[in-house]
């Protein structure tokens, strides 16, 4: 059963440790005294000897940082309202690392705390070498670096409060500096500045693989919109929220809007909304929470694993309690066919790998999947047992008690962006989208206290969802989660609205009101490496 995707064996790099490339393994540093073949930031560097193929290799790496569903994804959703991994039997038990993630009950040696950690201080360390002047690097090596490095130090700066920086001319032996509050953003405005001003423009009919101005852009007005968070300040500067307004038009202006048909963005095809996506596969978004008995042509089967708490489905209009095509529910909730769709009736290029007449996946919903699921032909699937495969609202045990574990298969409401009626493994997540952009543009106004109901709902009219009377800030951070859920973003909007650490279903008791968890703990081991390094508190 395919479940976690990441190396639990102690081999890990550490920050101490500089790379040669992301894409070979190295031994990890046990002490200060760092040796010749452990790093090439040392007396002997003299630059990055190929700069372009450099940067195409922390590219590449970013792959496996992107379309992991642990790491990063599972700090990012599963410690939030948004996701869930209950334990089914002996299944996703993994030593309760899921669990834990949830309830807020992870301590500084959560396995995937501390490869957040390393892969992103990796990354940043791999960009500032080929920035390295000795590296000799084109405007647009520095361009690249420049915006790798700054979303590096975004990402451990969102999740950590600091940021350990090594300058590449100095010598391994000295310990990296670390980075706070005002020093950190400027640092990673001044990078992301730098890039605007390297990057080619890229419209989204161009090769958005790779980072633009737009992305750039968009990675800036994502710190300008939290820096207060990151400041400590209880409210937002009215000058940062007017760079977010300004920075959003100039993504605009690039050529990137909103568009009609929600799911259709989530295919392989360029549309105006996707900035940034990412050549990884999407497996991961799509059979970890399907059923066994669901896509065995195609795969084999899900994993049945990843679900939602029916607090969060129930922030979307329709239904309760099922989800079939045509049962009053807004566009973005997607829907529960009864049946597969015959292959003559399917777009051109669609597969039927097993040759029974229906197009592959098309009996598979998208967006929120509740209630009794369905074969091709329209029966009704059973799961493992026989019983008929019907996904529910609760999390109930064997004795009808709610837990989080020993779960039937059944439990949980799934949840489904990337559909595999498109393709069960198409190498094409998206990472930076517009839809994102224009609604972090309304919250900017919404802080300058402007009325920003008609800006949203043009976003709703597209999604076919019902206008709203008027937004407040919960109605922006609950439209925030209807648009992005499962895209990396809700933590980090929880915190920023001030609601990661309310209570919610299964969160531990002692975790609620703790305003200490909106922070990780720095690794263990970190905090040996390194003592400019301070440990967050409540750790």
């Amino acid at each position: 059963m395919k479940k976690l995707e990441f190396n639990l064996k102690s081999n890990r790099f550490l920050t101490i440790c500089a790379i040669g490339s992301l894409l070979v393994s190295t031994s990890s540093c046990t002490d200060l005294e760092i040796e010749e073949t452990d790093s090439i930031i040392s007396a002997g560097f003299t630059g990055v000897e190929n700069p372009d193929s450099f940067v195409e290799g922390i590219y590449v790496g970013l792959n496996g940082r992107i379309g992991d569903q642990a790491n990063l994804y599972a700090l990012s959703e599963v410690t939030t309202d948004e996701l869930l991994i209950p334990t089914r039997g002996t299944d996703w038990g993994d030593n309760g690392i899921w669990r834990q993630l949830h309830q807020h009950t992870w301590t500084a040696e959560h396995q995937f705390i501390t490869n957040v950690w390393n892969q992103w201080n990796e990354t940043q360390l791999a960009a500032s070498q080929v920035l390295d002047e000795r590296s000799s690097p084109s405007a647009q090596n520095i361009g690249d670096a420049s915006f790798l490095r700054a979303l590096s130090m975004f990402v451990i700066l969102d999740n950590f409060g600091q940021i350990p920086f090594r300058d590449t001319s100095v010598p391994s032996i000295e310990l990296p500096q670390v980075l706070t509050g005002q020093e950190a953003v400027d640092f990673i405005v001044a990078d992301l500045e730098r890039a605007i001003s390297n990057l080619p423009s890229v419209g989204p009919n161009g090769n958005t693989r790779f980072a633009s101005k737009a992305a750039a852009q968009y990675l800036l007005a994502k710190v300008y919109l939290n820096k207060h968070v990151y400041l400590g300040n209880d409210s937002a500067d009215s000058a940062d929220m007017q760079k977010v307004v300004s920075l959003v038009d100039e993504i605009n202006g690039e050529g990137f809007d909103l568009v009609e048909g929600y799911f259709d963005i989530f295919k392989k095809d360029l549309d105006k909304e996707t900035i940034w996506w990412i050549p990884t596969g999407v497996g991961n978004r799509i059979w970890n929470t399907l059923h066994y008995n669901q896509g065995t042509e195609i795969s084999g089967g899900g994993w049945n694993g990843f679900a939602t708490l029916a607090e969060f489905y129930d922030l979307f209009e329709g239904d309760a309690n099922e989800n079939y095509q045509g049962s009053g529910q807004e566009e973005r909730r997607g829907f529960v066919p009864k049946a597969g769709t015959p292959i003559g009736q399917a777009p051109a290029g669609t597969n039927d790998s097993d040759g029974d007449g229906f197009a592959d996946g098309s009996n598979i919903g998208n967006g929120f999947l509740i209630n009794q699921q369905y074969a091709y032909d329209g029966s009704k699937l059973q799961d493992r047992a026989g019983n008929p495969l019907v996904f529910t609202r609760e999390y109930k045990d064997a004795n009808g008690n709610t837990s989080l574990i020993n779960n039937s298969e059944r439990t949980g409401i799934r949840v489904i962006k990337y559909n595999p009626r498109f393709g069960g493994f198409t190498e094409h997540e998206i990472f930076f989208r517009y839809s994102d952009a224009y609604l972090m543009k309304a919250e900017a106004k919404l802080r300058m206290g402007e009325d920003v109901t008609a800006m949203v709902n043009t976003l709703r009219e597209l999604r076919k969802a019902t206008a709203l009377a008027s937004v407040t800030e919960q109605d922006l951070l609950d439209e925030r989660g209807r648009e992005l859920y499962g895209e990396f973003w809700r933590r980090n909007d929880m915190i920023r609205f001030g609601q990661f650490t309310r209570d919610w279903m299964f969160k531990d008791d002692g975790a609620v009101g703790n305003e200490n968890l909106t922070r990780f703990p720095i690794p263990a081991t970190q905090l040996n490496l390194n003592p400019n390094l301070t440990q967050n508190p409540g750790y």
